[in-house]
């Protein structure tokens, strides 16, 4: 297997004391050498789909074979250096795309610090789920503190462009429950008009995490229905709404 055929290259966005300015090309995949510092609107991670003959393990395994031990597997056919963020040598990677949301790995709490000084949440059986945010917070901190080696896609994940004191943040997405993409929804043409989808998923977002349902079936009606291309993927967000469930709603709309 050629590792590099499976590799997808893009330009990040720096934003640096407010000014925009285009970085190295950031490599997805294998040679990913991943930054904790700000990224401007990471763009949603292709799926890569194993061979007919290839299992996971096996793609990983031969990923690993050939960049070496210095290398770690996090799935979605990506391997990135261990160390990454410093210190973590089994870093967990957050894969998000199209209409899903899976985290590679186990969330380590490395203790409160500098610019990471919220709260997590565990759920039943003691599994870091969530991160309250603190005054003062940095999204590159959070994911350091627990080893996330790509979070600057928390803000994708949790459908915002900044994080606000209070502010209860998703970081293990449930796997079995889709997920609304932030920045445009699959199938979406040329010219897609973005910033009005934008808006009425950071509502549906708004109005689930306070519980509001009516708030939620209004937005959607009005707002976010028909801006799908795809009919299929708002009758996901339908079937939510019928059944009156909020807690996929809340994490379709973190």
């Amino acid at each position: 297997m050629n590792v590099a055929a499976k590799f997808t290259a893009g330009v990040a966005v720096l934003v640096v004391g407010g000014l925009v300015a285009l970085a190295a090309p950031a490599i997805f995949g294998a040679y990913a050498e991943m930054s904790s510092w700000a990224i401007f609107q990471p763009p949603e991670e292709p799926t890569v789909e194993p061979a007919p003959d290839e299992t996971e393990d096996t793609l990983g395994a031969e990923m690993i074979d050939e960049l070496g031990d210095g290398y770690v597997y996090v799935g979605n056919g990506t391997a990135i250096p261990k160390g990454s963020p410093p210190g973590c040598d089994d870093p967990a990677w957050l894969h998000v795309g199209g209409m899903s949301a899976s985290l590679s790995g186990n969330l380590v709490d490395r203790g409160a610090r500098d610019l990471a000084a919220g709260i997590a949440g565990t759920d039943e059986e003691g599994q870091i789920v969530t991160y309250t945010v603190a005054p003062g917070d940095a999204i590159y901190a959070i994911g350091d503190r627990f080893c996330i080696a790509n979070a600057l896609t928390l803000t994708m994940l949790n459908h915002t462009r900044t994080i606000q004191p209070g502010e209860v943040l998703l970081l293990h997405p449930d796997s079995s429950i889709p997920w609304i993409p932030y920045f445009s929804p699959a199938g979406s043409p040329a010219g897609y008009q973005q910033i009005p989808y934008q808006l009425a998923v950071e509502a549906m977002s708004a109005a689930a995490h306070a519980d509001d349902l009516d708030a939620i079936r209004r937005i959607f009606a009005d707002d976010l229905a028909h801006l799908f291309p795809h009919p299929a993927d708002a009758d996901v967000i339908a079937k939510a709404l019928d059944a009156g469930d909020l807690d996929m709603l809340r994490q379709m709309f973190a």
